[in-house]
């Protein structure tokens, strides 16, 4: 898959304050990431919650709306 950016301006960032995300090491993206997750119908989102936490091994995750199909 071929990625490309869409630069509006310009600038330059202070590296106490953030970097490029193609700089990031994995730790920080899934720190400050987001996983888009399209959830199948059967496990409840609290379900897919736990799993996520468990495959990352991470301590936080969360889910924003409902994940039900409609």
């Amino acid at each position: 898959m071929e990625r490309r950016y869409l630069v509006k301006k310009e600038g330059t960032t202070d590296p106490n304050y953030g970097k490029p995300p193609t700089s990031r090491t994995v730790e920080e993206l899934l720190r400050y990431g987001v996983v888009n997750l399209d959830k199948p119908p059967g496990p409840t989102s609290h379900e897919v919650v736990a799993w996520v936490k468990k495959l990352l091994n991470v301590p936080r995750a969360g889910h924003g709306g409902t994940l039900e199909p409609s």
